[in-house]
């Protein structure tokens, strides 16, 4: 056990105690020098031996060595010591096995003592009869009583400040490892911004740019063809530059939010219209309500099927592509198929089809593309929570 630092320093103070009260008494009458000089040696003796434990290893053999010891000079020091106040040595025994050999033995040392000093007391007729001496028991028992609720109270003490130093050092730890999960939170929030910054990017800026340079192709194909056609595209074209300047805007944060809800129904035809030309023809089919699925599963189908018909527009070399909404209570469906050329399966997926998955994951949606030589048909399907 842990031998505190202060029960050194009070089994000096009591050494010190008995030696002065022990020189006192023989500076009052005559005593023999030698019994005197082998007094003042055992008191010395005492207390080198309670610095040598208290610097020397802890081991409860020593301990007890030390106990066996000390029981020996306390016994020398009472019978030198002319004052009589040398008995108060004991109750140190008790008090140091208490905290240099366990509960057990200090509490067996101080019973025992305790027996034996009432066997010695009651057991011889004069001492009985000695108020002097019963005092001496009395003052004895309420010595060790006293020691070991000291003790009990300083090892409590020493337990606690141990346990408000182990909290303290894992609170310091946890301290540290919630810092750090607040880095990481705020790296992987930064990380998820900046994906879903990107995402909307490419959903919104990208598809009107991809309408834009469709529109000025259009108009330079058919300006010596077809004024009016070219000029339409034209203006399509512009209308679409208007919508990307838009949609940078709101990103940014310098317009406000529009209250108006979103539509899918008006957004699909809208979309349709855009892109719908002699050579790209577009058909829109949409069934069902609305008002049966929220917002983000409507702002997933729209994304999706920008996302759809604009790759259909420009990679898939199809002349016609068949949109098909179906909005129900449980689930909200849209599929789109083309009469392009397909894609072999395999091929990496773009940074469009990737996003499209992601808005797709955050409402607990899932898309299935199927291709072939003769087209490709994109289905998707989200689960619609009851609002």
């Amino acid at each position: 056990m842990h031998r505190p630092h202060a029960l050194t320093w009070v089994a000096c103070f009591l050494y010190a105690s008995v030696l002065i009260a022990g020189l006192a008494v023989a500076s009052t009458a005559p005593v023999d020098p030698v019994r005197l000089c082998a007094f003042a040696g055992a008191v010395l003796v005492a207390g080198a031996l309670e610095i040598a434990e208290w610097r020397g290893p802890a081991t409860r053999a020593v301990a007890l060595a030390g106990l066996v010891v000390r029981t020996a000079v306390y016994a020398v020091i009472t019978v030198l010591d002319g004052s009589g106040n040398a008995k108060v040595l004991f109750v140190l025994l008790p008090l140091t096995a208490y905290f240099t050999v366990g509960h057990r033995v200090a509490y067996t040392l101080a019973g025992g003592g305790l027996l034996l000093a009432g066997a010695v007391v009651i057991g011889r007729p004069a001492l009985r009869q000695d108020p002097e001496a019963l005092s001496d028991l009395l003052m004895f028992a309420i010595g060790i009583v006293f020691a070991l609720a000291i003790a009990v109270i300083a090892e409590r003490e020493e337990t606690g400040r141990r346990r408000a130093e182990t909290l303290l050092t894992e609170l310091s730890d946890a301290h540290a490892r919630l810092r750090e999960y607040a880095d990481q939170a705020v790296t992987l929030a930064t990380v998820a911004e900046r994906t879903r910054v990107a995402r909307d990017i490419h959903d919104s800026v990208g598809h009107h740019l991809v309408v834009i340079a469709i529109q000025l192709e259009k108009s330079a194909a058919y300006r010596t063809v077809d004024t009016d056609t070219a000029d339409r595209a034209l203006a399509e074209g512009r209308r679409s530059a208007r919508l990307a300047l838009d949609e940078v805007r709101r990103a940014v944060g310098t317009l406000r939010a529009d209250d108006t809800q979103f539509t899918l129904g008006c957004s699909l035809r809208a979309l349709a219209a855009r892109l719908h030309d002699p050579g790209f023809a577009v058909t829109l089919d949409l069934t069902g309500s609305e008002d049966t699925v929220g917002e983000p599963v409507r702002l997933a189908l729209y994304l999706a099927a920008q996302e759809a018909l604009t790759n259909a527009r420009r990679h898939s070399g199809a002349t016609a592509v068949a949109v098909r909404v179906d909005l129900t209570p449980t689930t909200g469906v849209l599929d789109i198929a083309d009469n392009g050329t397909g894609f072999a399966p395999g091929t990496a997926e773009g940074q469009g089809l990737g996003g499209m998955r992601e808005r797709l994951d955050l409402v607990g949606g899932e898309v299935r593309i199927t291709s072939t030589s003769r087209g490709t048909r994109l289905l998707v399907t989200i689960p619609v929570v009851a609002r």
